[in-house]
């Protein structure tokens, strides 16, 4: 009778905690190998400012769980402060949608190294972030040439690397608009248009804007897109 009595609670427990979850709740779990000390922060942007939603005290477990509702999928950020006065590699950016998302990463390689699975949206930043990081690579690459003191470059050359360099800017916001357009039923469409491209040309941004899916159109970077546009509009 004891176990009977023990299981039904249980049982009720689990039942209720599985009533706090909702179609818009998003939990963060995941585990940062090695991590001993530390205060692990869970951040967003709702406006214009960096805003954190929840924090957690590491002590000498490296698990985590953050809970939150959402409005609509966006950028999230997993901010771990590790008291060593150093703000590199402490943030890791994440496309954030309702369900369970994992992130595991280590203490030392913390934004570098994150696997991060449960987020469709986040796939899809991360296959845009391939591409762009060679497109910027190559950029940074001829960046260097043309200021590079020990062989400096004649004016000719300066001017050819000047046109490819010319090229290849137009080679990424062509593959930014490209991959926004073919991707008009993500939440990933109005995130790279309002962020990677804000500032092309507004009949393309308008195609990506017209072309969402309603409750990608709805979201919140898709209404952010829609008044982007009308304010680009009321300029001209």
């Amino acid at each position: 009778m004891k176990n009977l009595f023990f299981f039904s609670l249980l049982a009720l427990l689990i039942f209720s905690c599985g009533e706090n979850m909702t179609d818009s709740t998003m939990k963060v779990v995941g585990n940062v190998k090695g991590l001993k000390k530390g205060t692990l922060y869970l951040q967003h942007i709702p406006d214009s400012t960096l805003a954190t939603i929840d924090s957690l005290q590491i002590d000498g477990d490296g698990n985590f769980s953050f809970t939150t509702e959402l409005e609509s999928p966006e950028i999230f950020y997993l901010y771990l402060d590790k008291k060593d006065n150093n703000m590199v590699n402490d943030r890791i950016t994440f496309f954030g949608e309702p369900g369970q998302i994992t992130i595991n990463t280590t203490w030392n390689t913390f934004d570098t190294n994150a696997k991060i699975s449960g987020s469709d949206t986040n796939k899809k930043l991360e296959e845009y972030r391939k591409v762009m990081s060679e497109i910027n690579k190559r950029d940074l690459e001829m960046m260097q040439l043309a200021t590079n003191t020990e062989k400096p470059l004649d004016s000719l050359q300066l001017d050819s690397l000047r046109i490819k360099s010319d090229r290849n800017v137009k080679r990424g916001y062509a593959y930014a608009l490209n991959f926004a357009l073919n991707n008009k039923n993500s939440y990933i469409a109005p995130y790279i248009a309002l962020f990677e491209v804000a500032d092309a040309n507004p009949k393309y941004l308008d195609s990506i804007s017209n072309s969402l899916a309603p409750e990608v159109a709805d979201s919140k970077y898709g209404r952010a897109l829609k008044k982007h546009l009308e304010k680009l509009k009321a300029e001209n």
